[in-house]
């Protein structure tokens, strides 16, 4: 907890507390959406380690997480070779964006200790981006 961030950096905070509650909203859908269980568990192992982050970005602003929240809505009538490219798309150039917001938010905290705590969740979407891209290297997916 650090009752010293700047106004900007409480607002930056908020933003990638959103942004890491997507990411574990969409990642525990797509898992239950993928017709491959290999896929299935990639999306449930990358959701886990965002959940961590997201509790981490909350614990970084002093604030209580928000619980997460997602209904299983699956239809194994809706799984597909086809929407498993879709989903893993979907989430790669999400955690493009997601890792990009976080590169510009180190350079704005003041703090080493937080600039070093967003780093290494930086790093992590970077090796989420890396499983999503070998997945779909594998499964033919990616041009």
């Amino acid at each position: 907890m650090n009752n010293n961030l700047t106004e900007k950096e409480k607002t930056l905070l908020k933003d990638l507390k959103s942004q890491e509650k997507l990411c574990v909203e969409k990642y525990r859908r797509y898992s239950c959406a993928a017709s491959c269980s290999e896929l299935s568990g990639l999306f449930t192992a990358i959701g886990d380690v965002e959940e961590g982050h997201y509790r981490a970005l909350c614990d970084m602003s002093g604030e209580a997480c928000e619980p997460i929240n997602v209904q299983n809505t699956c239809a194994d009538g809706a799984k597909s070779a086809e929407n498993d490219a879709f989903l893993c798309s979907d989430m790669l150039a999400t955690e493009k964006h997601v890792s990009a917001l976080y590169d510009t938010c180190v350079f704005e905290f003041t703090s080493n200790d937080n600039r070093r705590r967003l780093n290494n969740i930086q790093s992590d979407e970077q090796q989420h981006g890396e499983k999503l891209y070998s997945y779909m290297k594998a499964h033919n997916m990616y041009g």
